[in-house]
């Protein structure tokens, strides 16, 4: 028979991302994030190649990437509003932690597999700073998937991409829950 976690059961069921544009000051130290990016890389990592890095954004560094989404965002056509936005997720920030897929050549795990691994890095984090009592969101957004970007700002390799950033901080509003999928549209059963 399971043994089951109720606590743990009540968290996942309730869980519910903060939006970054209400996370505020102040926000975890090293000492604190630590425990918290330890327990994002227990994820599921088939063959144990460790397909994803951290890189964790102290303020300063969101305010270097801010500077460089106009240039990056004039240079790819974007409109002025998506530039704006884009911006804030940066210059609005207190500390952030993007969560970097890393590419491992291999003949037996797929790159595919491996960027799955780096999206459960990314839950994992935000769940353990959920659990942790902080507020947290996982956004990406068009400038950490531009390669100029992510070279010039977070000087990834060719073979690393963003999986996405995950803001952390303390939350400054309760958000209202949000219509959830129904699961008996998106469920099939099978037993044959």
């Amino acid at each position: 028979m399971p043994d089951p976690n109720p606590a743990v059961l009540d968290f996942l069921a309730t869980r519910r991302s903060r939006p970054a544009k209400t996370l505020s000051l102040p926000v975890p130290d090293r000492a604190a994030l630590k425990p918290m990016l330890e327990m994002a890389a227990r994820s599921p990592d088939h063959g144990k190649l460790e397909p994803w890095r951290f890189i964790v954004l102290e303020r300063a560094a969101l305010e270097r990437l801010g500077a460089l989404v106009a240039p990056c965002g004039a240079a790819l056509g974007r409109t002025p509003e998506d530039i704006e936005k884009a911006d804030r997720q940066y210059s609005q920030a207190h500390l952030a932690v993007a969560v970097i897929a890393v590419e491992r050549a291999s003949e037996k795990i797929p790159a595919i597999e491996q960027t799955y691994s780096a999206g459960a890095v990314c839950l994992a984090l935000l769940n353990a700073a959920l659990a942790s009592g902080w507020g947290a969101n996982w956004l990406s957004g068009w400038p950490s998937h531009d390669r100029g970007f992510v070279e010039a700002g977070l000087d990834l390799a060719p073979h690393e991409r963003v999986a996405g950033m995950i803001h952390i901080g303390t939350q400054t509003a309760q958000p209202p829950e949000r219509p959830r999928p129904d699961m008996d549209a998106i469920t099939t059963w099978l037993s044959a």
